[in-house]
């Protein structure tokens, strides 16, 4: 994303995306393009909750990631 806000990280050993797949979707593979919205009463400690939605492909579900973001911003 062309935006100064953004920051990019590169995962190549997949690690968080192992990670996610395996503590927040229940399964031992990579969660391949997928959102987890996290809303400000969010706590990370071992395992980031209360998840406010997810979804994949991030493409297929961009209207309800819009729809999911737009209520946190209380739109």
């Amino acid at each position: 994303m062309p935006d100064v806000r953004v920051k990019h990280y590169w995962d190549g050993k997949l690690d968080v995306a192992r990670w996610f797949a395996r503590q927040v979707d229940g399964y031992e593979g990579v969660s391949w393009d997928m959102y987890y919205l996290y809303g400000p009463d969010a706590v990370w400690e071992t395992i980031p909750s209360p998840l406010v939605g997810s979804g994949g492909t991030i493409y297929r579900e961009r209207d309800t990631l819009m729809l999911q973001v737009n209520s946190l911003l209380g739109k």
